[in-house]
């Protein structure tokens, strides 16, 4: 089988242009390594970009890589026509059984649904959902990706769903859905489990700074705790933007936070060393508003993190069943505040079985080959018609 995964090169959005080597965002990159490990298929990934950039012929055994240049005005301003028509006519040369447009964030939805060909899509993010959650202003770019979004799901042979969340917001829209998780990039199951001891429990929040996975909630439920007497520390993983009004009000209340000596930010970290600050945490504290499935949260599982989270989207279904998770209506801080003094108080101990449950539910070869057959069960069906 050939299969066309179109999804978003990360050189783009991050301007990384002299970076000789592509890279994706968490799920896709995961599902990718899954597929790299089925040696039977044939996988073309295929990404837009604005600017040359050197590229890799192939990123697998099995995997080629396609980097394709469409100018400025081929973007979200034409409603990403030059990307669609730039990756219609790639499509057309590879000429694949199935293409998997990943995300309707971008233009990867789009170039699917005109490729020619069999497609499926997965959402990653809500984006109708986010754009209401936020507030965003009418034609701003989450509006517009919403519409687009609304536009894209009843025209494709069917939708990948990440939660039983998403499988709600997309199954009035879609004409087939399929609840398929997304996958658990491979290092965070072959990289040694080295828990690291520690004087006090670490919280980690791993999360781009924005309001509806509110940090500044988080951090203030922190000055509390320490406020009672509470010895620990708080570290914010992520980017931080400190030009809107949110990341200024959170920049101000951080540097109280530090000085007082029980939360920082420390960044955007590379896998490696994001595997590195989960062992040697103790636990994860997620609670966005919007959430399609929470990838970070079985990210932290599988490195045997506790957890504490809001019942938000698809955080429910990753945390269900699995030693060392507590769930907290969105607006119950109070309950969550208890449950983690009590914790603290109790000597903060982490889950020693969570591991094993996230391998079993989300190794990027367990995703991979369901992908697989459901693309079998698509084609079959346009076949027997």
């Amino acid at each position: 089988m050939r299969i066309v995964v179109l999804t978003t090169d990360n050189r783009e959005p991050h301007k990384d242009y002299a970076n000789p080597q592509p890279h994706f965002g968490t799920a896709p990159a995961a599902l990718l390594q899954g597929l790299a490990m089925i040696p039977e298929i044939e996988v073309h990934v295929v990404s837009c970009i604005r600017q040359p950039v050197r590229s890799p012929e192939k990123i697998a055994a099995n995997t080629f890589f396609h980097s394709l240049v469409v100018p400025k005005i081929g973007w979200m301003k034409t409603l990403f026509q030059g990307c669609v028509r730039a990756a219609r006519k790639k499509i057309q040369e590879i000429q694949p059984d199935i293409v998997h447009g990943q995300g309707t964030e971008a233009d990867c939805s789009l170039s699917a649904i005109y490729s020619g060909f069999p497609n499926v899509l997965t959402l990653h993010g809500n984006m109708r959902s986010v754009a209401r959650t936020n507030g965003d202003a009418p034609f701003s770019y989450n509006w517009i990706a919403a519409r687009l979004e609304n536009f894209v799901l009843p025209r494709t042979a069917g939708v990948f769903c990440n939660s039983a969340y998403t499988e709600r917001l997309v199954a009035p829209c879609a004409s087939e859905i399929w609840r398929v998780p997304n996958a658990v990039r491979d290092l965070f199951f072959e990289t040694p489990l080295l828990p690291a001891p520690r004087a006090v429990p670490v919280f980690l929040n791993v999360a781009t700074l924005t309001p509806y996975k509110r940090q500044r909630e988080i951090l203030a439920l922190a000055g509390n705790l320490w406020r009672r007497g509470l010895k620990f520390e708080l570290h914010f993983v992520g980017t931080r933007e400190n030009r809107t009004a949110y990341g200024l009000a959170f920049e101000r209340e951080l540097a109280l936070a530090q000085a007082a000596g029980y939360a920082r930010h420390i960044g955007i970290l590379p896998t490696d060393q994001l595997i590195a600050a989960m062992d040697a945490a103790s636990a994860l504290i997620h609670s966005p508003t919007e959430e399609a499935f929470g990838l970070v949260v079985a990210e932290a599982l599988a490195r045997n993190l506790k957890f504490f989270g809001s019942t938000t989207g698809g955080i429910g279904d990753i945390a269900a069943g699995v030693e060392g998770t507590e769930l907290f209506a969105p607006q119950n801080w109070t309950g969550m505040e208890s449950a983690i003094a009590k914790w603290i108080e109790t000597g903060g101990p982490r889950p020693v079985g969570a591991a094993t449950v996230m391998r079993e539910r989300y190794h990027p070869q367990v995703v991979a080959r369901r992908h697989l057959e459901i693309y079998r069960q698509v084609l079959g069906k346009i076949q027997s018609c």
